[in-house]
C-alpha cells in the first residue's frame, strides 16, 4: 500500500473496507449482539472492535521486534491479511485475543527486511541479535503477553500454540535469563511517595541499584547528570506541574539510555503522531509489569550486553 500506517489505520478501524467500499460488519461474521452501549444493542464493525486494541498491539509489537519500525510493519501486515480476509477472523476467541492471534501468526511466518532508512535502530537491532543467542523469541513472547500484555496463561497457550504449563515455564526461563543479562542503576521519576517506595522494592528485587528518586523535572535531570542511570522509570505529570516527559528529554539530550513510562494516561503518548515510547505501563500497575517492562528494556541495553 502507498498509504502512511496511520492512514491505514485510520481506513482500517473505520471499517475495513471491502473492494467495493462497504464496511464489513464483524455482526455479520458472527451473529452476536457485539455492544451494549446505555442499554442498547448495537452492531459494531470488526474495525471499530478493534481500534481500541490497535495501540496496545503497537506497544507489543514494539516490545518483541525493539523497532517502533519494524513493529508497526508487523502490525501493517496482520491488519492486511484481516482486510483481504475478514472471515477467517477468530470466532472462537474475543476479539482482542483473536487480533493478536492474527499478529501471532504473521509474526511466525513471516520474515521482514528492516525498512532501508531504519539505520538509526541498528544498533538496538544489534543488540536484540546479541540477546536473542540467549533467550528463545517464544519465550520472550510468553514474558510479553502475560506480564505485560495482561493475557491470561490460557490466553497465551492459545496465542503461541503451546499448554498453559509450558507457558508458564517459559515465561520463568524468560526471566531469568534477561535478569542474569541486565544488571543496572535505575533513576526513579515519581512525585507520589508510595508509588515510589514501590517501584524502589521492585527494582532491588530484580538485582539491580537505585541511583535516585525524583519527583520533579529539574531533580531527574540533576540526579541524572550526578550519577548516570543506566535506566528510567518516568511519570508524566510531576509534583510542581512540571513534566517527566520534558525530564526524559533533558535526560536523553545529553545522553542514551533505555525508558519505562509509567502513567495513568497512556493515551497521550500512544497517538501515532510522534516517535512513541517502547516501554509504556499504566496506573495502576501490577508489579509483574513493570519488573517484565524492565526486564525488557534493559534486554535492548547495549550497557548490559555480556562481554
Amino acid at each position: 500500500m502507498n498509504v502512511s500506517f496511520d492512514t491505514f489505520i485510520t481506513e482500517a478501524v473505520g471499517g475495513f473496507r471491502e473492494r467495493g467500499g462497504a464496511a464489513i460488519p464483524y455482526s455479520a461474521q458472527r451473529q452476536r449482539p457485539a455492544v451494549l452501549d446505555q442499554g442498547v444493542i448495537t452492531h459494531m464493525s470488526l474495525g471499530q472492535q478493534l481500534a481500541p486494541h490497535l495501540p496496545f498491539l503497537r506497544r507489543y509489537a514494539r516490545a518483541l521486534t525493539g523497532s517502533q519500525r519494524h513493529g508497526d510493519h508487523y502490525v501493517r501486515a496482520a491488519l492486511e491479511a484481516i482486510v483481504a480476509e475478514p472471515g477467517a477472523f477468530p470466532r472462537d476467541v474475543d476479539v482482542r485475543t483473536g487480533l493478536y492471534g492474527t499478529f501471532q501468526r504473521i509474526w511466525s511466518s513471516a520474515n521482514f527486511d528492516a525498512p532501508a532508512n531504519e539505520q538509526a535502530e541498528g544498533e538496538r537491532e544489534m543488540i536484540a541479535q546479541a540477546r536473542l543467542h540467549g533467550i528463545t523469541p517464544l519465550s520472550r513472547q510468553a514474558l510479553l503477553l502475560t506480564a505485560m500484555e495482561g493475557f491470561s496463561a490460557n490466553d497465551t497457550a492459545y496465542l503461541i500454540e503451546t499448554t498453559p504449563d509450558e507457558v508458564e515455564s517459559l515465561v520463568s526461563e524468560a526471566m531469568s535469563e534477561i535478569d542474569r543479562q541486565t544488571r543496572t542503576d535505575v533513576l526513579i521519576i515519581e512525585d507520589e511517595p508510595i508509588i515510589a517506595m514501590d517501584l524502589e522494592t521492585i527494582v532491588r528485587d530484580l538485582g539491580h541499584s537505585v541511583s535516585g528518586a525524583a519527583v520533579t523535572r529539574d531533580e531527574a535531570v540533576a540526579q541524572a547528570l550526578a550519577h548516570r542511570p543506566g535506566l528510567v522509570l518516568a511519570d508524566i505529570q510531576l509534583a510542581d506541574d512540571s513534566s517527566g516527559i520534558d525530564a526524559v528529554k533533558d535526560i536523553l539530550a545529553g545522553f542514551s539510555l533505555p525508558v519505562i513510562f509509567i502513567t495513568a494516561f497512556p493515551e497521550r503518548l500512544l497517538t501515532g503522531e510522534r516517535p512513541e515510547p517502547t516501554f509504556l505501563i499504566t496506573k495502576p500497575f501490577q508489579r509483574s509489569t513493570v519488573k517484565a517492562a524492565i526486564s525488557q528494556a534493559l534486554f535492548f541495553n547495549a550497557a548490559t550486553i555480556d562481554a
